[in-house]
C-alpha cells in the first residue's frame, strides 16, 4: 500500500513516517523543508515544495499513480504564535489546505486521513469530550484547524471524496527506539522544557495560569504518547472502509475520531511525574494564562477503538522517559 504523506519533517509527520515504514507501507513525502538523512533512502521519493503547487502535486502523482491514501499532516502549530501572527496559520493550514484538497479532487484522490486537533473543543463541565462536544476554538491556530474540517467535510460532499479527521491532543514523547523525537530548540514539548530546567538551561518552568477551574489550578490536558498518536494513523489506513461501514450514520463521508489517552492530567500533574521519573525537582513560577488558552479538556476515545480497533499502549511515564533518551541521543550526536 502507497501513501502520500505531507508534512513528514514535522513532529507528528515524523512519527507517522516511521509508523508507516515499520508496517509495510510505501511511502512518499511531501515537505517545504529538507527532510532528516536517517529517513533517505527509507521511503519511496520525496518531493520538497509547497501544498498549493498543482503542477507538483500533478508530478507526484503522475509518477505514482497507484497512491492509494494521502495523510495530511503539515501544519503550523502553536496557540500563543498563532495569535501574534494570525495570517500566516490561516495560510498555511486552511488556504494551502484548500488547494492541495481541491487539486486531490481533480486528481481523483479521494481518500483522505487529516492531522487535525483535540484544541477545537469547547470547555465543557467535567472537561472529557466526545466527537459530538460543542465546538468552540478559542484561538487562530485551532480556528484555522476547524475551519480545515468544515471545508474538508464540504469537499467530501461535493466531489466524491471519504476522510477520516484524526482529532490528535496532547502529544508528548520520542520514539522509543530513539529515531526521532522534539525539535532540540525552540521546541514547545513541555517535556523539553522540563529537562532545560534540569540541565539549567533555565532557572524556572512557567506554568501558563493558576487559577483555572481544575483540581489544581493549572491547566488539564490529554497527553498521549507520539507513538500511539502515530499508530493512529496507521490504524486509520488499515481500517478506512471497514470504520465507515461500523460508523452509526452509514452514508458518512466524513468521520471524526478522537486520538488520546483518554485520561486528564494537569500540568501540575505532569511536572510531579517527571520529578518522580528524574528524582530532579523542578522550580515551578507562574505566568498569566496565555493568548487564546483555554482550560483544556481530555477526550472520550471510544469511537477509536470501535471504529479503528486502536488504543493507546504507552503511559506518560515511556513518554518522559523516551524524551529523555531522546533528549541525551541528540547531547551525544552533537
Amino acid at each position: 500500500m502507497k501513501v502520500l504523506l505531507t508534512g513528514m519533517t514535522g513532529f507528528i509527520g515524523n512519527s507517522i513516517t516511521y509508523a508507516m515504514l515499520d508496517n509495510g507501507f510505501e511511502v512518499i513525502g511531501l515537505a517545504c523543508v529538507d527532510i532528516s538523512e536517517c529517513i533517505t533512502g527509507k521511503i519511496k521519493q520525496f518531493y520538497k515544495g509547497e501544498l498549493d503547487d498543482a503542477a507538483l502535486l500533478g508530478r507526484i502523482f503522475e509518477d505514482h499513480k497507484d497512491i492509494d491514501f494521502v495523510v495530511h499532516s503539515l501544519e503550523r502549530v502553536s496557540i500563543s504564535a498563532s495569535v501574534q501572527y494570525p495570517y500566516e496559520f490561516y495560510k498555511e493550514n486552511l488556504v494551502k489546505s484548500m488547494e492541495l484538497f481541491k487539486r486531490l479532487s481533480e486528481l481523483g484522490v479521494n481518500k483522505i486521513i487529516l492531522n487535525s486537533s483535540g484544541n477545537i473543543y469547547d470547555v465543557v463541565p467535567g472537561y472529557m469530550v466526545t466527537e459530538e462536544s460543542p465546538i468552540q476554538p478559542r484561538n487562530p491556530f485551532s480556528r484555522s484547524k476547524y475551519m480545515t474540517e468544515l471545508m474538508l467535510q464540504d469537499f467530501c460532499g461535493a466531489y466524491d471524496m471519504r476522510c477520516i479527521s484524526l482529532r490528535c491532543f496532547n502529544a508528548i514523547g520520542a520514539d522509543p527506539q530513539v529515531r526521532f523525537g522534539s525539535e532540540t530548540q525552540n521546541s514547545f514539548c513541555i517535556i523539553r522544557k522540563l529537562l532545560d530546567v534540569t540541565d539549567e538551561k533555565e532557572s524556572v518552568f512557567k506554568i501558563a495560569g493558576s487559577n483555572w477551574s481544575t483540581r489544581d489550578g493549572t491547566c488539564i490536558r490529554d497527553y498521549v504518547h507520539i507513538w500511539d498518536v502515530a499508530s493512529a494513523f496507521v490504524a486509520a489506513v488499515k481500517n478506512f472502509d471497514s470504520a465507515f461501514e461500523k460508523y452509526k450514520d452509514g452514508n458518512a463521508k466524513y468521520l471524526p475520531i478522537n486520538i488520546a489517552s483518554g485520561t486528564g492530567v494537569t500540568v501540575k500533574e505532569l511536572i510531579c511525574a517527571f520529578e518522580n521519573i528524574t528524582s530532579e525537582r523542578i522550580n515551578i513560577g507562574y505566568d498569566g494564562p496565555r493568548a487564546g488558552d483555554i482550560a483544556g479538556s481530555y477526550a472520550n476515545i471510544d469511537r477509536a477503538k470501535e471504529l479503528l480497533g486502536w488504543g493507546t499502549k504507552l503511559s506518560i511515564e515511556e513518554a518522559i522517559l523516551d524524551t529523555i533518551r531522546w533528549a541525551d541521543a541528540c547531547r551525544y550526536d552533537s
